[in-house]
């Protein structure tokens, strides 16, 4: 379905002067500023507007008591969630699309394009999963923004790379290399029956933090809570490297049209 793109999105990305007003929007401080008012009491004004306008189900929501004391701390409310018998996990909820990773591949992801390279910041580790699968998931503002891991396994590695903060509409992702430039995160991941794979966060614009926690003992446990996205929509990235499972039949029919299917947190991939 073709994602309705606002005036102020076409302003920013079709305009000399939008261009000139996103160099500021897109900046960190200005990100962690608009955070600092979404963690604010005053920020709770928008709560019922945000829930009416994405339809949000507050059904198995954990309410503070006294109500949620900012916007930040509704939007990633905490939630009961199952994963039932899901062996790799969908970590999240949100629109789904498989991409076959071939050598020296450039990535075109919603009008984006990149390479494992820019993406991980690392050449080597890119080759690992050369003839793989990356499998993007995108969370749009409506999306519970929680997110699990996907599978269990030791952590070997964690990265955090800074970068400017776009959006992940389609506006946006037509115009830069928006998963190449925002800020992102991600974990390199020893699993017993995987292989190695890669769980990356990537930020969108007016998200100032990605927030995960510190594996404990450096296991990563399927379906247990690996952190949360403040305000906005965003992407979680998983790499797979050759011959690691056989994804389900309709995601890969999806991904192989170029378009994206709805998944929810602890849904089976395979």
């Amino acid at each position: 379905m073709k994602q309705k793109e606002s005036p102020i999105l076409r302003f920013c990305y079709h305009t000399i002067p939008g261009r000139i007003l996103l160099r500021v929007l897109i900046s960190p401080s200005i990100s962690k500023l608009c955070g600092f008012f979404m963690d604010s009491r005053a920020s709770i004004i928008f709560i019922p507007f945000f829930r009416r306008a994405n339809a949000i189900s507050m059904k198995g929501v954990e309410i503070p008591k006294g109500g949620f004391p900012s916007f930040n701390a509704f939007f990633c409310r905490k939630q009961r969630r199952g994963i039932g018998d899901a062996e790799l996990l969908s970590p999240c909820d949100g629109l789904l699309t498989c991409i076959p990773i071939q050598k020296n591949q450039i990535f075109d992801i919603k009008h984006t394009r990149f390479s494992l390279e820019d993406l991980l910041h690392d050449c080597s580790l890119a080759k690992e999963f050369e003839d793989g699968t990356a499998l993007v998931f995108r969370l749009t503002p409506a999306h519970y923004h929680r997110y699990a891991y996907a599978a269990d396994g030791e952590v070997l590695h964690w990265r955090r790379i800074r970068g400017v903060l776009h959006t992940v509409r389609p506006i946006c992702t037509r115009q830069v290399p928006v998963f190449a430039q925002n800020a992102r995160e991600y974990q390199v991941i020893q699993t017993k029956e995987y292989g190695r794979l890669v769980q990356m966060e990537i930020g969108a614009m007016l998200i100032g933090r990605i927030t995960n926690e510190a594996p404990k003992g450096r296991k990563a446990i399927r379906g247990k809570e690996k952190g949360r996205f403040e305000f906005g929509g965003s992407t979680i990235l998983l790499l797979l490297q050759k011959d690691a499972c056989e994804l389900r039949r309709e995601l890969l029919e999806a991904g192989r049209d170029g378009g994206e299917l709805p998944v929810t947190y602890g849904e089976n991939l395979i």
